[in-house]
């Protein structure tokens, strides 16, 4: 199994799907990375001799931001924009979509299960209408 930054690459796949299992390498610049690098992107993972690996990891350390620093960095810039206290800001701290969603529908997975306010369920109203007193007509 290939470690490259830090990821344990998965043997069967194709090195240019594997390479995407870093974070903050995508498929668009993987193309770029294996030119660089003078790969194959056809080629599966555990066909890669170690001379081939680390040469993929220099590219990498050379051109790409990856993994914790680059997780750090984000995490980073999401502070400093609730710290100015800008919208954006606001809306990651309040857990909400940051980039111009609509919110009254949707957004389940940003904002989470739903929470119903003002509604009781039907034997929760029994109960309360059999402690109620009696109204006199």
């Amino acid at each position: 199994m290939a470690r490259i930054a830090g990821v344990d690459l998965p043997n069967e796949k194709r090195l240019d799907i594997a390479l995407t299992y870093i974070y903050g390498i995508g498929r668009s610049n993987v193309g770029g990375l294996l030119h660089e690098a003078d790969m194959p992107g056809e080629r599966r993972v555990n066909t890669l001799t170690d001379e081939e690996v680390n040469r993929i990891a220099k590219v990498i350390e050379k051109r790409f931001v990856v993994e914790g620093d680059l997780r750090r960095q984000v995490q980073d810039n999401i502070k400093r924009l609730r710290d100015i206290g800008s919208y954006r800001g606001m809306r990651h701290a309040r857990n909400l979509p940051s980039r111009g969603q609509r919110t009254r529908s949707n957004a389940r997975t940003r904002r989470g299960k739903r929470v119903t306010i003002g509604a009781i369920k039907k034997d929760e109203r029994a109960k309360v209408a059999a402690t109620a007193p009696a109204e006199k007509k």
